[in-house]
């Protein structure tokens, strides 16, 4: 057999995405001498950078998120990753030279790669009610770290009963007068450390068994929401508000290939336990695929997973393998 033919400017690995997943991979593909390019684009962008604190990631308590990412990503630079801000618009099935291979499209170059690995995450997931669209920015937000600083002394609402929604209405209570927190059940979903400081809080009240039917305003803003109660829908109420901060789940970001690999629940891609797609050389970490648990811990564990299992894919390709 003759000698395997790769042209000079193919990539080993193209990481989509710039989390905590994607830059685990890439410091851990790097580190084993692969040729590797990050593409983190404005659709891409991690949750992570937007979280206030991040108190459950071992070895580094009391850490923002922006400081953990920069953390990431000054470690993988390190190491000979590179990381380019290109939006990925296109990712297709390319021949280079003798193997198979991928040809990635973004809104500045093209780039041909032997394997993808996917970390583009997830978005928040939008409450679908009246008035939600009309006052985003002018009183509705997804970013409680971005945004608390406009409502020093003003009254607002929290949506949700997870650990996000709940850390991030603790948050609020730094900058806000109130902060109403409006959940479906009549019990926290948190975990027990952010249940406890969230009910010890005089600043925080709660709506129980309720949902938001409406987001109320005027030219100035979001004055308000009306809730409506889960046990008796005929019961509606009002609560005044300068906010609404929005925090009912996420959706994973995976349009870019929902036509490419098999995707499960919810748009999330499926992956097996080597973070391998239901597609030869396309792999998938972080928040973007199916799992129970998503956190920064376990996305970094997906990484690198996924980072290992392609350098053995790209090994075998190149004839490589040990």
């Amino acid at each position: 057999m003759g000698e395997i033919t790769i042209p000079e400017n193919t990539y080993d690995v193209v990481i989509v995405g710039g989390g905590p997943g994607g830059l685990t991979a890439g410091l851990y593909a790097s580190r084993a001498s692969l040729k590797v390019l990050l593409l983190e684009g404005n659709a891409t962008v991690s949750q992570i950078t937007v979280t206030d604190i991040i108190e459950n990631y071992p070895g580094l308590p009391d850490v923002t998120g922006q400081e953990l990412v920069n953390k990431f990503k000054e470690q993988a630079v390190r190491f000979g990753l590179e990381i380019k801000s290109e939006q990925v618009h296109s990712i297709a099935r390319e021949k280079a030279g003798d193997v198979k291979g991928w040809k990635i499209v973004t809104d500045n170059a093209e780039y041909q790669t032997l394997s993808v690995i996917v970390a583009t995450g997830a978005a928040w997931r939008p409450l679908g009610v009246p008035g939600e669209k009309e006052f985003i920015g002018r009183g509705i937000s997804y970013c409680a770290t971005c945004d608390a600083p406009f409502y020093r002394q003003r009254d607002v609402v929290v949506v949700g009963g997870g650990d996000t929604a709940v850390q991030e209405a603790i948050f609020l209570t730094k900058f806000a007068s109130k902060v109403t927190i409006i959940h479906r059940r009549d019990r926290l979903r948190a975990t027990g450390i952010l249940q406890e400081r969230a009910l010890a809080n005089e600043k925080i009240e709660f709506a129980w068994d309720s949902v938001i039917d409406e987001i109320t305003g005027d030219q100035s803003g979001v004055t308000g929401v009306r809730i409506k109660n889960v046990k008796s829908p005929e019961k509606l109420s009002e609560i005044k508000a300068d906010g609404a901060f929005i925090f009912i789940g996420l959706d994973p970001i995976t349009d870019l290939v929902k036509d490419l690999v098999k995707c499960g629940k919810g748009g999330y891609i499926i992956v097996d336990s080597d973070m391998r797609t239901s597609t030869e050389g396309i792999f998938a970490c972080g928040d973007c695929i199916e799992k129970t648990l998503r956190q920064v811990v376990t996305a970094c564990g997906d990484g690198a997973t996924a980072a290992h299992n392609a350098e053995l894919y790209v090994d075998e390709l190149k004839g490589q393998a040990y």
